[in-house]
Order: C-alpha cells, then sequence, then structure tokens
C-alpha cells in the first residue's frame, strides 16, 4: 500500500507543534503530527503558567521578544478565556537590589510596549496599609502592581491540538520519529507506535522539527543533518505548597542573585513557586526539582513571606526543560526566550524547518512565522487566521466564567459551585457536550475522586488523546493533587479496560 503522503509532517506535541498544526491546517494545508508520549508531555505542561511579557527580559534587552508577547496576552485571552485569565502582579521593593527607579521605568516600559487595552495599568503599593502587603515582613514597605496573565499550559497544547484534528490534521499520540530521510523530492518518515511496536511510513513535502527539548536529537540522530545551530537546556524547577495567602493576586520576588520566583495562586487551594533556571546536563525526561532546588525556592520565598516556607511544606514539585536557543550567553538566566527558526532546503530537496528556543506566550506568533518560512513551498495555502478565532471551549466574553458557571449549575443542579466552576476552567462552553443529558450525578458513572466521573475519563479519553491516569491527573487536569495514590492506580486500571471494570459492576448488581 503506498505511503500517505501530507503536505506538513510535524514531530512533536508540544505548544510550538500543535499550534503549527492548528495554523497550517487552517490555512488548508494537509497536516501528519506525531508525539513519542502524550501532548504536551514535556516542557509544554512544565512552565511557571504563566502568559505574560517577560518584565525581566528588560534587563536584556529583548525589547522585541518582550513587545510580541505583551500584544500576544489579550489576544489570547480572547481565544480562550476559559483556561487564561489576567492575573495582577506584586512586585515588593527589596533595599539593595534594584532601585525603586529602576522597576517604575521598568513597568512604565512595560505598560505602554504592548498596546495594553483591557489590562489595567501599573500602580504603586504602600505594603503597610494594603492587606496585600500582609502576608510579608515588615521591611517591604513599598510595592508595585502590574497586569499579566495566567494559562493552563498543558490545556493549552490539547485545545490546539483538538483544533487541528477538527479542521482535518491526523494527531498522533505515542508515536516516534524513528528515521527521516530524503526520497523523490519528499521527506519519508518511519513512524513506530510506542506500545505496538509497528512501523508506518508516512511521506511529506515538508518536515517539521518542533521537538523542544529533543529538536537537536532529532536533528542528529532522526533527520541526520549536519548544522551548527543548537540549543541550550535550562532546567526550571517550581514547587507547589498549601495556600501560603487568601487573595487572588501573584507575588514577583527579586533575588541577589538575579533571578525573579514568583508565587502564585495556584488550584484555590495551593500556591505555586518557581522558577529556577539551572543548565541542564542530562536527558531531558530526566528533569526532576533537585532538594538543593526545593531549598532554594524556600528561602527565596521565605525572605519575603511574614511566614517561612519550609521543605516539608511541599505537596508536589515539577520540572520541565526549556529548549533555549544557543546565543552563547554567559548563564542560563541571560540567555534568549526568543525563537529561532531555520530551513534547510537544497536543489531538488523537501524543506525542513527547525524550531529552536520559544515561550508559550508567543506560541501563535511563532506559528504564523513558521507558515511565513513555508509559504514559498505552498504558495496557494490560505492566510493567517488565529488571531480572531477562539480554541475550542472558548466562545464566551473575557471575564465571563462566572457567568457561564452559574448557567451550568442551571442547566445541572446537581453540581455544586466548586465542581461547576472547575468544569468551566478546563472545557468552557463544551462542559455542557461533556454532562450531555445528565439529570443526575450518577448518570455520569463512576466516581473516581475529587469530581472525576467516569463520563469525563471517558471525554478526555475519546477527544482528547488521554491514555494514562498521568495523562488526565497531571496534563488534562490537576486533580492529581487532590486524589490519593490508591484513587489514580484505580483510574489507571480502569482507563487500560474499561469495558472489564464494567462487565464486573454488572456482575455485582445481579
Amino acid at each position: 500500500m503506498a505511503a500517505q503522503i501530507v503536505d506538513i509532517a510535524i514531530i512533536g506535541g508540544g505548544v510550538n507543534g500543535c499550534g503549527i498544526a492548528r495554523d497550517a491546517a487552517g490555512r488548508g494545508l494537509s497536516v501528519f503530527l506525531c508525539e513519542m508520549g502524550d501532548l504536551a508531555q514535556g516542557t509544554s505542561s512544565a512552565s511557571t503558567k504563566l502568559y505574560h511579557g517577560g518584565l525581566r527580559y528588560l534587563e536584556y534587552y529583548e525589547f522585541r521578544l518582550v513587545r510580541e508577547a505583551l500584544e500576544e496576552r489579550e489576544v489570547l485571552l480572547r481565544a480562550m478565556p476559559h483556561i487564561a485569565w489576567p492575573m495582577r502582579f506584586v512586585l515588593p521593593h527589596h533595599r539593595g537590589l534594584r532601585p525603586a527607579w529602576m522597576l517604575r521605568l521598568g513597568l512604565f516600559i512595560y505598560d505602554h510596549l504592548g498596546r495594553r487595552r483591557s489590562l489595567p495599568a501599573t500602580r504603586t503599593l504602600n505594603l503597610r496599609t494594603d492587606p496585600i502587603g500582609a502576608p510579608l515582613r515588615d521591611a517591604f514597605t513599598v510595592g508595585f502592581e502590574y497586569s499579566d496573565g495566567w494559562v493552563q499550559d498543558a490545556r493549552l497544547v490539547v485545545l490546539n491540538a483538538r483544533d487541528a484534528a477538527r479542521r482535518g490534521a491526523s494527531i498522533n499520540v505515542g508515536s516516534r520519529c524513528v528515521a527521516a530521510r530524503q526520497a523523490d523530492g519528499l521527506w519519508e518518515l518511519d513512524v513506530e507506535d510506542v506500545d505496538s511496536g509497528t512501523t508506518r511510513t508516512i511521506q511529506a513535502r515538508s518536515l517539521v522539527n518542533a521537538g523542544g527539548p529533543w529538536v537537536s536529537d532529532i536533528i542528529g540522530q532522526c533527520v541526520r543533518l549536519n548544522t551548527k545551530d543548537s540549543i541550550r537546556l535550562v532546567r526550571g524547577s517550581h514547587i507547589v505548597v498549601r495556600k501560603q495567602f487568601e487573595h487572588d493576586r501573584a507575588y514577583i520576588f527579586q533575588n541577589a542573585d538575579g533571578r525573579v520566583i514568583f508565587a502564585i495562586p495556584y488550584e484555590d487551594d495551593f500556591t505555586l513557586i518557581g522558577t529556577t533556571d539551572r543548565d541542564h546536563e542530562s536527558a531531558p525526561s530526566a528533569a526532576v526539582c533537585t532538594p538543593e532546588e526545593t531549598e532554594y525556592l524556600c528561602a527565596a520565598v521565605s525572605e519575603y513571606f511574614r511566614d517561612p516556607v519550609a521543605p516539608e511544606d511541599v505537596v508536589w514539585t515539577y520540572s520541565g526543560v526549556r529548549p533555549l536557543y544557543d546565543d552563547g550567553a554567559k548563564s542560563a538566566t541571560a540567555a534568549t526566550r526568543d525563537y529561532v527558526l531555520k530551513v534547510e532546503k537544497t536543489d531538488g530537496a523537501a524543506p525542513l524547518l527547525n524550531v529552536f528556543g520559544g515561550k508559550i506566550t508567543t506560541y501563535r506568533r511563532l506559528a504564523e512565522a513558521a507558515m511565513d518560512k513555508l509559504r514559498p513551498f505552498f504558495p496557494k495555502m490560505g492566510g493567517s487566521w488565529t488571531a480572531s478565532d477562539h480554541l475550542p471551549g472558548g466562545d464566551f466574553p473575557v471575564g465571563g466564567a462566572a457567568e457561564l458557571g452559574t448557567r451550568l449549575r442551571e442547566r445541572y443542579p446537581f453540581l455544586d459551585e466548586v465542581w461547576a466552576g472547575r468544569l468551566v476552567r478546563t472545557y468552557g462552553t463544551e462542559a455542557f457536550d461533556l454532562l450531555g443529558a445528565a439529570t443526575r450525578a450518577e448518570d455520569l458513572g463512576r466516581d473516581f475522586g475529587a469530581t472525576l466521573t467516569e463520563a469525563e475519563v471517558v471525554w478526555l479519553m475519546e477527544q482528547e488523546w488521554a491514555r494514562s491516569a498521568d495523562d488526565i491527573l497531571w496534563r488534562r487536569t490537576k486533580l492529581g493533587l487532590r486524589l490519593s495514590d490508591r484513587q489514580a492506580k484505580d483510574l489507571d486500571t480502569w482507563m487500560r479496560d474499561p469495558h472489564a471494570d464494567r462487565e464486573l459492576q454488572a456482575q455485582g448488581s445481579r
């Protein structure tokens, strides 16, 4: 049987790969995407979850990157109001570090660089009298509050993949590209199914390497291309502790080593603290938050918080490896966060586009830039379109999540406020599709704990490519913070053979 031929084959199911797949499919191109693990399993689910311009990047004169990211905040808040929302950040002035005038100047530039429209401007705080200062030590008397955004990073990736699929793209998880070669003006990819070990061949008129931390491995081991371009692997680790403050603002703390640490309200009952910036030498999959990094993060925020944070307070850690373009910077903190796109093309050969670097906030602009790079090879492709189109479930106004939750509870009275709020913040308007004709909680099937029902699990398996408990508990949702180990194991067992579980339940009811 002849191999399938597509316009674009994409290696990598992170935010860049799925963003490019969505953009390309919406322009009328045929797309095949393969991901060796789960969508967003690597860097794209291990971010600080911020949708921001990157205030500290101004110190490194990354003005173009910051401007582009600031402009993107409001574009994407409109596209996905269920999984992203505005957030205010409090920056206390620390005597002995950056002077107050420098902070004011940086925030003035930050406010005006990116055509801020709906987000409120910076304001100065008296931390002695403002309730926002209550969790902080008495030494911090002045602060600045500015606007940025929050995003559920892994859901952003999955929703891009879903939108790509509904526009015709073929999304393949658990599929590893083991070899890619040029043949008769096309790329030929040998794609292995990770579970079965079977291999199929895909032919493509172009190839996009969006492997993230594995982009260099794909170049050297899969494509076998010699290039001087390389990436710098930088590990960012995070810790999660019980809620440290009651309000909805986040804090950004300066440190004497030049880094900044965020303390962010997280999943209602927790505080997310991160991140570190360390060069990473081992395999990307081996990234973990080390005990030293945990101690560093605890010490950094304890310098500011009235109540210190200790390693024994940590309930969860995670770590991701950022594939930064290697620009020769002296430190991981100073390395550029900008993306670099390189097209490799020789006469008579199909093009290869390698994606280096990038950040979640600018993924959509990166995808547009990637399509501009490929346009000479596909001159009939459609124009840019993603700036004005919402992601699945995001067809409601910015700031309308509470109203949508009220509508959901009116339609499904068995939902309490917390349950309805979680469904809205996860699925948006598609929560109605997930719940379907249910009139009581029992209609949703088995209860796995923490409001996770059989109906939701089936939705995630059938609509969002979830294959294991980890896919659901740590990427599609963050319910892993609430389920016990026993509940997580039961969920994983059920997902491996849900029909057997139903048969056992039926036998038990006889």
